[in-house]
């Protein structure tokens, strides 16, 4: 909460997005079977799709693919 209040919601949301590490949450969420609330999952939502570039949506499916996988 504290990013989103410096940073504002998108900037916080892309930050998180192109970290080269997913963060301590969304592997939190992962582990519960919860990625649907991350921001990844919210990036490539078709209702918040005018926020995000081709390249953040990309990326979010690229994270959300990896952890699948495994």
């Amino acid at each position: 909460m504290q990013m989103v209040s410096e940073r504002g919601g998108l900037a916080t949301a892309r930050q998180l997005l192109w970290s080269d590490q997913p963060s301590d949450r969304f592997e939190t969420l992962w582990r519960h079977g919860r990625l649907d609330l991350s921001v990844e999952a919210h990036v490539i939502k078709e209702e918040f799709a005018e926020l995000f570039t081709d390249e953040d949506q990309e990326r979010a499916r690229a994270r959300l693919n990896d952890l699948r996988r495994t």
